[in-house]
């Protein structure tokens, strides 16, 4: 059982926070996702179902929490507008699609699909918008659209089988998005 508590409280309650989110993907990858339980999150954590419970309401919850971290970590690594763009790109078809390129069936309900799909969709427009000013990315379709065009393509992943083909289609994507003779 791994040690959880810190010098302060809002430390501790962010290892535990942390500690959860990892627990949880390590689940997955070993059981699947369907297999996850929070009692079995709680277990691998080290921390009670209650204790738990205080922090996340569900499974769905802790995985959109971890999602959230990884996107956050891949945007804390300095790099230019487009670099910064494919990286987050690629993490939403490894995250989305997992490495097999088959969609993850996650627990989540329509309404919190959605709303961190346009929260997605927005911060991509911002990064687009970024690369767009550095001159990587083509300026004559909106920021938005850009994002909504690249999200789409990216949804053709759950329909390959393989990392190749996965790669192919992130690259295509991408490719439509640099700059042309007109997009400049």
């Amino acid at each position: 059982m791994p040690k959880l508590w810190t010098d302060t409280i809002e430390a501790h309650r962010q290892s535990v926070h942390d500690a959860v989110l990892d627990a949880a993907a390590t689940l997955i990858a070993e059981t699947g996702l369907t297999a996850v339980s929070m009692s079995a999150v709680a277990s691998a954590t080290g921390i009670g179902r209650a204790t738990l419970y205080k922090y996340f309401p569900d499974v769905g919850t802790i995985l959109a929490a971890w999602h959230a971290r990884q996107i956050a970590r891949h945007l804390t690594k300095p790099a230019e507008p487009m670099a910064r763009l494919q990286t987050v790109l690629e993490a939403y078809v490894h995250n989305a699609f997992g490495s097999r390129g088959h969609a993850q069936g996650m627990p989540h309900s329509a309404a919190h699909v959605a709303q961190g799909r346009a929260h997605l969709r927005s911060f991509l427009a911002r990064l687009i918008e970024e690369a767009g000013n550095a001159g990587t990315v083509r300026r004559d379709i909106a920021a938005d659209e850009l994002a909504a065009y690249a999200l789409a393509a990216l949804d053709g992943a759950a329909q390959l089988t393989t990392k190749a083909a996965i790669g192919r289609l992130l690259e295509l994507t991408l490719d439509g998005m640099r700059p042309t003779d007109r997009g400049r």
